[in-house]
């Protein structure tokens, strides 16, 4: 009796804690940054569009043109910079934003 309450508490601490993912089980993709993408580059483009969802199956205005900056700087409501849109002013402050927030 004594052995079995002595255990009591490990096998407390072995079903309280989490579970590694099976082997063969791969952990959920992160969403890929442009950690090292230039504001304004093709990859910056399209983390932006995919953070915002401006495109639907590329479908949609042109990264980087008027209208998809507009999208832009719709998707981000009140928190839109107040540079000119597509301006590097602007490129930086909504890279910045994204990069603090939960995507959508």
């Amino acid at each position: 009796m004594r052995r079995c309450l002595a255990m009591l508490p490990f096998a407390l601490l072995a079903a309280c804690s989490p579970a590694a993912p099976p082997p063969d089980q791969k952990p959920p993709k992160p969403q890929a940054t442009p950690d090292n993408a230039v504001l304004g580059s093709p990859g910056w483009y399209a983390w932006v569009d995919g953070r915002l969802h401006i495109s639907d199956d590329g479908h949609g205005p042109d990264q980087g043109s008027d209208e998809w900056n507009r999208a832009v700087q719709h998707k981000l409501g009140q928190e839109a910079p107040q540079s000119p849109m597509g301006s590097p002013q602007w490129q930086q402050a909504v890279d910045a934003l994204l990069r603090t927030r939960p995507a959508l």
